[in-house]
């Protein structure tokens, strides 16, 4: 009788632990237009969960953006507080980005491309057992919420969408960032040529005439316009890269139910400073997914 207590006891403490145990997080890939995206897939404990896609930046990479006060990385931090609250998740490196190399280099970076990334990710969730792939939600920050707009419009999968800080005039922002000289220079030159770019934040790139083209053809709002679900779209008043008025072109464009949700927070939502701001705007995007699902 005591060994049975003793065995029973000892199973106890196993479901214990593995309750009180984090998510599993996954390096996986999958293919776009044939070629490979690398990923993490974060699984929470239990039943198959709802999942939230994670679209990076320009330049960026799925774990994003790290400082002394995000050192993990300000996409795995959201993906973390994500499978708190009971979401599974999955932050890709486009195609050309973080280690998603094999195929592209950054230079042949598209909008277009990255959309099909986007909508190529859709599919393995929608295939994947370990998720619940009829319940899939996006955040797209600054490029990614470009991304994150056509992805949308163009499926219709996702449950909700938030856009923090997202571009929705790309010629306005690349304009900013880039210059307009460097854009004139760009949108001149052949598809496939590769034209050096100096980035205000000291970065030396390299991009391909095909990324101008896109920045006269690409419209984010237009794109967003033929979704139906729920957005939040999320914009600090301090953004010097996306200018804060452009919110309001997703915001008039889309017409569903939107929720507009603005701080005293710049592009990297003030990461440099403190957390505090980031973590507010993840619990805010949760709360969000949450009432969209009812």
């Amino acid at each position: 009788m005591m060994g049975r207590i003793f065995a029973l006891s000892i199973l106890s403490a196993i479901w214990a632990q593995t309750a009180l145990a984090g998510p599993t997080e996954s390096r996986i890939t999958f293919l776009s237009d044939g070629q490979e995206v690398v990923a993490t897939l974060s699984v929470p404990n239990g039943d198959p969960a709802p999942t939230v896609l994670l679209f990076h930046g320009f330049t960026g990479d799925r774990d994003e953006l790290k400082t002394d006060h995000v050192p993990e990385g300000v996409f795995a931090r959201a993906a973390r507080a994500l499978a708190e609250s009971g979401y599974a998740s999955l932050r890709i490196d486009f195609r050309g980005s973080g280690e998603s190399l094999s195929d592209l280099s950054f230079a042949d970076t598209t909008f277009e491309g990255q959309v099909n990334d986007g909508l190529a990710a859709i599919g393995y969730l929608q295939g994947l057992d370990a998720v619940d792939g009829s319940n899939i939600h996006i955040i797209g920050w600054s490029q990614g919420g470009l991304v994150a707009s056509a992805v949308a419009g163009r499926s219709s999968a996702p449950k909700a969408v938030a856009l923090w800080n997202a571009v929705a005039d790309p010629t306005q922002t690349f304009g900013a960032i880039l210059g307009t000289d460097k854009i004139a220079e760009g949108i001149a030159a052949d598809a496939d040529q590769e034209i050096p770019v100096a980035l205000p934040w000291g970065a030396e790139i390299k991009l391909n005439g095909a990324f101008f083209d896109g920045l006269e053809s690409f419209d984010p709002p237009a794109e967003l316009a033929a979704y139906v679900g729920p957005v939040m779209v999320a914009q600090g008043s301090l953004d010097t890269a996306v200018d804060p008025a452009t919110a309001q072109l997703f915001v008039d464009a889309h017409k569903g139910e939107t929720t507009f949700w603005d701080a005293e927070m710049d592009h990297v939502f003030n990461v440099f400073g403190s957390d505090e701001t980031l973590d507010q705007l993840i619990t805010e995007t949760i709360a969000f997914f949450q009432s969209a699902n009812g």
